[in-house]
């Protein structure tokens, strides 16, 4: 028997830009083994797996090439995408997800897909010695979530010309490492704040696009600049922005998504 499987870039306009994920649709229960497998085969950051749950949406399940994640925005938006396209769903029905991280909802706008998630604040820690020498600096901010570290750096341009020890960063206690600074305002593009997101002990070194991430920092970005409106660029080789807004303990993320390709599995 075989799976309907396709590879989607998410926060992405245009093809081989933006973050791929592939996007499995299961017509029956598989276990936790062999999404595992697949998504080492697919060698992607977030393989995700879908499955209809009656009348109230799908469950929804990520893996990256060696682990299953909490939550991921990329995904979720691809795995939206997908069902939109497929006509499996109405473009004028929110996409329902069921998760690890609750119920997550993706609605089709003029600008894109508008991803509903939960806030996931980073609180102020002192930053443990394998992250300042991972990074080679001395944060302005550090703070961590459930998942992820977050650090602040003087501008943008560390940001972008960071060269990261990724062995160093993995001994970290945490899914992975987000780097921001505020944008550049003489840049053009300009953008409220940029980052770059490293999870090498997730089998993931760089991640292109990370929705997740700006979990934290649209919070963060709101009470430092005083905005809930927010522009955000992840400036990794492949690059891909985000329109943001943060209402109370919920970050709204809107990118867009573009299907590269689409195949069966035979496994």
């Amino acid at each position: 028997m075989s799976t309907a499987i396709a590879i989607i870039d998410a926060f992405a306009s245009a093809p081989f830009r933006g973050n791929p994920a592939a996007v499995c649709l299961l017509e029956e229960e598989r276990d936790a083994a062999w999404m595992q497998q697949v998504a080492a085969e697919m060698n992607l950051s977030e393989t995700a797996f879908l499955r209809a749950d009656g009348e109230d949406g799908y469950g929804l399940r990520w893996f990256t090439p060696t682990q299953e994640v909490e939550l991921c925005g990329h995904a979720t938006l691809a795995s939206a995408h997908y069902l939109w396209t497929n006509g499996l769903l109405s473009v004028d029905r929110e996409a329902r997800f069921h998760t690890l991280s609750g119920l997550l909802a993706a609605a089709k706008t003029e600008d894109g897909i508008r991803l509903d998630f939960p806030a996931e604040i980073a609180e102020p820690v002192t930053a443990p010695e394998e992250l300042i020498q991972g990074l080679g600096l001395i944060p302005r901010f550090a703070g961590c979530n459930r998942m992820d570290y977050l650090v602040e750096v003087d501008s943008e341009e560390t940001v972008r010309t960071l060269r990261p020890d990724f062995g160093l960063l993995a001994k970290a206690d945490a899914r992975g490492i987000i780097v921001t600074s505020r944008g550049h305002a003489g840049s053009e593009p300009s953008y409220d704040f940029v980052s770059r997101a490293f999870y090498p002990a997730s089998g993931v070194n760089e991640d292109p696009v990370t929705g997740s991430a700006h979990c934290a920092l649209a919070p963060y970005w709101q009470r430092r600049l005083r905005k809930d409106e927010l522009s955000a660029y992840q400036a990794s080789a492949r690059g891909g922005a985000l329109r943001i807004s943060v209402r109370g303990e919920r970050v709204f993320m809107t990118g867009q998504a573009v299907t590269v390709m689409t195949g069966q599995l035979w496994v």
